[in-house]
């Protein structure tokens, strides 16, 4: 699975900021977040914050605020921003295959034979995150989301519980 830094520093970035404007939470008052703010809470650099926020901002996720006590807001309450998006506006694609369309493939031109394993992983992640809020994640509402297939126990067949 590739999730470069990108992905994941959009997605710190994303949850500190919803953190922040919960009730109770630092900005709940409805002030801007800055990104120095953001950067020293969550150990990024502002510069780096900066590329990404353009990319969140223009994908519609933040908004942001000029001048004296300006800063960035979400540009949707966190419970309506999936984190599947967050990664999407990093422009990041979730991939488990080292196949690309059009591309050499898996081998010299060919699938290789493990190629649907792997896309499907790469699906059922896509899945996870786009059922994956902000919200959730400032809630704690992230340990045992992950679920087995319909139809099948979590043990696969041939292997013995523990």
């Amino acid at each position: 699975m590739r999730l470069s830094t990108r992905g994941r520093y959009a997605v710190m970035a994303m949850v500190e900021m919803a953190d922040r404007a919960r009730p109770g939470g630092v900005c709940a008052n409805g002030r801007p977040v800055t990104l120095t703010e953001i950067a020293q809470a969550q150990h990024l650099s502002v510069a780096y914050l900066e590329q990404l926020f353009g990319r969140l901002r223009r994908a519609g996720l933040v908004a942001s605020a000029r001048g004296p006590g300006g800063g960035y807001r979400l540009a949707r309450p966190a419970a309506e921003i999936a984190i599947a998006e967050v990664v999407e506006a990093a422009d990041e694609p979730i991939v488990a295959t080292r196949c690309e369309d059009g591309g050499p493939g898996c081998l010299g031109g060919e699938r290789c034979i493990t190629h649907d394993l792997w896309a499907e992983l790469g699906d059922q992640i896509r899945l996870f995150l786009r059922g994956m809020t902000l919200a959730d994640v400032i809630d704690g509402k992230v340990i045992g989301r992950a679920q087995p297939p319909s139809g099948r126990s979590e043990d696969a067949p041939g292997r013995a519980a523990q």
